[in-house]
């Protein structure tokens, strides 16, 4: 399993020890220093079944500067996975792949359910 995170992140730090109280093993990856190619975004958003749009960090300081809320109603798939392959800051953090499982953000009732249930 790959846990992708921000270590200076909160989420990702409360996220990171819910996963070490629930024995769960992953490997870290630092989404900043190892940004998500474009390949890797592409299937994980086939796998997710989320809309793409949450897979932006919405809240994040380089998706405001780039005004990007009111830009990705006229970009294509393509164009906005192509942009979030650019930088690691604008992929919505942490982010859990494991089998045919993504996910998006730190829920803990999903993280529940997919990763202590299943």
């Amino acid at each position: 399993m790959l846990f992708i995170c921000y270590p200076k992140c909160s989420t990702c730090q409360k996220a990171k020890k819910w996963l070490d109280e629930h024995n769960i093993k992953y490997a870290e990856r630092h989404i900043a220093d190892d940004n998500p190619s474009y390949e890797e975004l592409k299937q994980w958003y086939s796998m997710s079944g989320l809309p793409l749009k949450r897979f932006f960090n919405t809240s994040g300081l380089l998706y405001k500067e780039m005004q990007l809320k009111d830009k990705l109603n006229t970009m294509s798939e393509e164009e906005q996975l192509k942009l979030l392959s650019t930088n690691g800051m604008l992929v919505k953090r942490p982010l859990i792949v494991k089998d045919n499982a993504v996910l998006v953000g730190f829920k803990e009732a999903e993280w529940n359910e997919i990763l202590v249930e299943s």
